[in-house]
């Protein structure tokens, strides 16, 4: 049975229970119809120590000015985990090529403070650890007091203010690639501060942007999501028992469904990382024609590149990227040596300069970073529908083992709303009938058959009675069937 049987099934029950709901005089039937008017589809969230997301989604740092706050704040307000992008973001300020640095921590301080004004969900930051001001950043972070900040591109280890982290309530994930790194973190973290991150993300090879995988490993089954989160799952559980805490795991990296979501979890991770989505949304801060980009790709437009940072990155293969391969290179100059990695020149671009370009929808002078799955983007939307198609998907996964006990019940409701509307007619005939005998000459009606009158039409009432208890019967049945804590 497919979610569309279960769909269909849910719209059918809800107009046999707005029909006879009319009829039934049991106040828990209009109970029941009020609820499932406003039934919405529901997931577990996702709690990294006291931080509550009821939407077990966070969205994926994009650098160069993709995730801002408009887009962190709006996912923020639909229940996940806004992320705020530092990578690039000084290149937003008009004098980056002056002071590249103190341009984007100014810029990075605005946008935390821009997204606290349009929400109080829960907004983190992502800081690569590879840029050679990740130490500054991360004091704007906890300056700004953002719930989480997710560290990514390099391994979270040295000379981290944990104390000040901890001061100002601040969490940490960092972002992995393998179990091992996970444990790496996590051993080092235990010796020098005597403390461990809030939780991990891992981020699988389906990912877009810079990958922390070989090309080779990309679509080796060993590396792929179903193979790594059981192992960092094994690797986290000593270290939750040492230190009596739950350490979550998020996994990321080829998200798109709802049915994806609910396959992770299941796997056992406690949220999902989705970026590609969120930029064919209303509120990414990208230019349309950025997010259009999303739209109108095609599988086979999405590829590799061998990125200046020293990492194979999945974009949208363009000229710009055909010609960069082949040796022409358009003339750029550098504000600032913002990663220790860089190879610009030997690249023949600049990469922060080419997605900026990209960002404000010049494409032809710069790429579009995707992960795998963009090719299935159709149109842009708000956040909120998309986290709303996000979670009925997961729903009607979670609920397909119940659906065929489901159908039984809703095929049987609609059989006993078709013998309660004969039965209710046959009542309101004999009422009449029986009224009518009753005010009649008693010469003209006979004994006889005013008493039997009286017992058809009491018999009726009978069955109408009885009819109501076995459909109260099935919508409550329905009703814990639909229950979001029901398997």
């Amino acid at each position: 049975m497919n979610m569309t049987t279960l769909e269909t099934m849910l719209g059918t029950l809800k107009k046999v229970t707005e029909d006879i709901s009319k009829t039934l005089p049991f106040s828990s039937i209009q109970t029941f119809l009020g609820d499932l008017k406003q039934f919405k589809p529901s997931w577990p969230a996702l709690r990294i120590g006291n931080l509550v997301a009821r939407t077990p989604i966070v969205q994926g740092g994009m650098g160069v000015g993709i995730s801002l706050s408009g887009l962190a704040s709006a996912v923020a307000e639909a229940g996940g985990i806004g992320v705020i992008a530092a990578n690039g973001i000084g290149l937003l300020e008009k004098d980056y090529f002056q002071d590249g640095q103190a341009a984007g921590l100014r810029a990075f301080r605005r946008e935390i403070r821009t997204a606290r004004e349009k929400t109080k969900g829960i907004i983190g930051v992502n800081i690569m650890v590879a840029l050679n001001d990740f130490h500054q950043m991360l004091d704007v972070a906890i300056e700004e007091k953002v719930d989480i900040v997710f560290m990514g591109a390099g391994l979270p280890i040295k000379g981290l203010p944990v104390e000040r982290l901890r001061k100002n309530g601040v969490k940490v994930a960092p972002i992995v690639s393998s179990s091992r790194a996970v444990d790496m973190i996590f051993k080092m973290w235990n010796k020098i501060y005597h403390d461990i991150p809030d939780a991990v993300v891992f981020e699988g090879p389906k990912a877009g942007g810079h990958l922390g995988f070989t090309e080779e490993q990309l679509d080796d089954p060993s590396y792929q999501l179903e193979a790594i989160v059981p192992q960092i799952i094994t690797t986290l559980a000593s270290y939750e028992k040492e230190f009596s805490r739950e350490i979550p795991l998020i996994a990321g990296g080829g998200v798109y469904s709802g049915k994806d979501i609910h396959d992770i979890l299941q796997l056992g991770a406690k949220g999902v990382q989705m970026a590609t989505r969120f930029v064919a949304t209303d509120e990414c801060d990208a230019d349309i024609r950025f997010k259009q980009a999303y739209v109108d790709c095609k599988k086979e437009e999405i590829g590799l590149i061998k990125s200046p940072v020293g990492m194979p990155g999945r974009a949208i293969r363009n000229q710009f990227i055909i010609d960069s391969e082949e040796g022409r290179r358009p003339s750029f100059k550098c504000a600032w040596k913002c990663l220790a990695s860089c190879k610009a020149q030997d690249a023949n671009y600049c990469i922060s300069i080419a997605l900026n370009n990209a960002r404000k929808g010049l494409l032809r002078q710069g790429f579009v970073f995707v992960g795998e799955n963009a090719y299935r983007v159709n149109k842009i939307v708000p956040v909120a529908s998309l986290v709303e198609e996000l979670a009925q998907g997961y729903w009607l996964c979670e609920k397909q083992p119940v659906t065929s006990r489901l159908q039984t019940l809703v095929s049987s409701l609609k059989h006993l709303e078709g013998k309660y509307k004969e039965i209710q007619h046959q009542v309101v005939v004999l009422g009449k009938a029986y009224e009518q005998a009753l005010t009649s000459p008693s010469s003209l009606v006979e004994k006889a058959h005013l008493t039997e009158l009286r017992n058809q039409y009491n018999g009726a009432l009978s069955k109408v009675r009885k009819l109501q208890f076995q459909i109260t019967e099935k919508l409550i049945a329905s009703y814990f069937l639909l229950s979001p804590k029901t398997v």
